[in-house]
């Protein structure tokens, strides 16, 4: 599979605790993903943040949360990252998608 040089970044921002039936959301939006031979996915999870509810979600051993932010990065072309979206429309209930160009240096060894 090749990635083209000019492609896009779709980031999703979610809670830990967010679901898709009975699965973690950001589990199912991979295995969506690969399903989907989108080229890549990257699952980080965040120490603390906050979304719309301005809710604090942190990781300090004192308020040790079990929600923190967890953020999704997908790299492919925009017009298989434009085919995903409404996937991931039925998938979410709420959360931040951002889509953005990015230029692709290396994908795999060559």
């Amino acid at each position: 599979m090749e990635v083209p040089h000019d492609s896009v970044l779709l980031r999703i921002f979610l809670g830990e605790n967010d679901r898709h039936e009975h699965q973690a959301l950001y589990e199912a939006i991979v295995l969506k993903a690969r399903e989907v031979h989108l080229a890549g996915a990257t699952v980080l999870r965040g120490p603390m943040g906050f979304g719309k509810s301005s809710h604090l979600h942190t990781a300090k051993i004192l308020r040790l949360s079990e929600d923190l932010p967890i953020v999704i990065e997908i790299v492919d072309s925009e017009e298989k990252i434009q085919s995903f979206l409404p996937v991931l429309d039925g998938m979410m209930g709420s959360g931040l998608i951002t889509m953005e160009k990015v230029k692709v240096l290396q994908y795999g060894k060559k």
